[in-house]
């Protein structure tokens, strides 16, 4: 058994980095770093196969089985220790905690999931949590009650995907629910007291800057506990793919995503931890924009310009 450090309410702000880190605040958890291990449980997707929707999100590829997850045809086991033993060489000395990332992973029936995630947990000594990426429109009593017995077990995140606020976007990505369903969803998860982290995206076409900031700002006023920023991408075999080379429409440039981002994070509530201020995808699948291959460059940026402000998390945050 992992034992977890208390975590004390301290400033992660740094010369680097200017808001609080996935990195550094499981490290002050657990004591030593914690990578993730993407694992695929052959999930599929409530907004695809006719429950809630067709054809899925407009920017996620049809099968949707996640650009880092592990192969689907492997067995659990052979997944996680497949992507441990490359995460390894890097960190040698490390925890782990098993992530699963491809489409929504929690909809299976009860009975599925608890055999599935409580399997995941016996994988490794040194696995201290799990990460469980999901949509809110596939949670309900008796799965949020599932995902509180594990919780009292390990350390764990539910992960959801907002994307935006804005119902008009979330219509036209074809998102396949609408605001009150996600905030109804992380209330219920708090109330079972789950952590949970939000995605969003910064780069809808119909979207100024000021509504981006905005998506941030509803945020604050829900009891989450982490936020993974992230940029539009335009990706091969998706209808997002097929709908920008018919007719291309104007993408942020990197600097205004740096822009954008550090506007977000200083008004961020200080206490939410920032998984993600950007993100890639594999090269041989991305139209555009060529800039957020460059993962680092992007993250360097951001840092450069949150110090040339002297700026931080959470300066400008407002709890009303």
């Amino acid at each position: 058994m992992v034992k977890c450090l208390r975590v004390n309410d301290m400033d992660f702000m740094t010369h680097e980095k200017r808001y609080r880190t996935l990195n550094e605040t499981l490290k002050a958890r657990f004591g030593k770093k914690v990578f993730k291990v993407s694992l695929n449980g052959h999930f599929t997707c409530p907004n695809k196969d006719g429950s809630k929707g067709v054809g899925g999100c407009i920017f996620c590829s049809p099968s949707g089985s996640g650009d880092f997850a592990g192969k689907v045809n492997d067995s659990l086991k052979m997944q996680y220790q497949k992507v441990k033993t490359q995460l390894l060489t890097k960190w040698p000395d490390a925890y782990t905690i098993g992530y699963f990332q491809a489409n929504t992973n929690t909809y299976k029936d009860v009975a599925t999931l608890q055999t599935l995630f409580e399997e995941t947990l016996t994988l490794d000594s040194q696995m201290v949590g799990l990460a469980i990426a999901t949509r809110c429109d596939a949670l309900d009593k008796e799965k949020i009650a599932l995902l509180s017995t594990l919780n009292k077990k390990t350390f764990l995140q539910v992960e959801l995907g907002l994307q935006t606020i804005h119902e008009d976007t979330a219509k036209w990505m074809n998102r396949g629910h609408d605001l009150r369903c996600f905030d109804e969803a992380v209330s219920q998860l708090r109330n079972a007291g789950i952590d949970v982290v939000v995605h969003i995206i910064n780069g809808f076409p119909q979207e100024t800057s000021e509504m981006m900031i905005n998506t941030v700002k509803h945020l604050n006023h829900l009891d989450i506990q982490g936020i993974k920023i992230h940029m539009l991408h335009i990706m091969k075999d998706t209808a997002l793919g097929h709908l920008y080379e018919a007719s291309p429409f104007p993408l942020l440039s990197l600097e205004a995503y740096v822009d954008i981002v550090v506007k977000q994070l200083e008004v961020l509530a200080p206490h939410i931890v920032v998984h993600r201020v950007t993100g890639d995808s594999p090269k041989d699948a991305l139209i555009a924009p060529e800039w957020t291959l460059k993962k680092f460059v992007v993250m360097n940026e951001i840092d450069k310009k949150m110090r040339a402000l002297n700026t931080h998390q959470g300066l400008y945050y407002q709890t009303r």
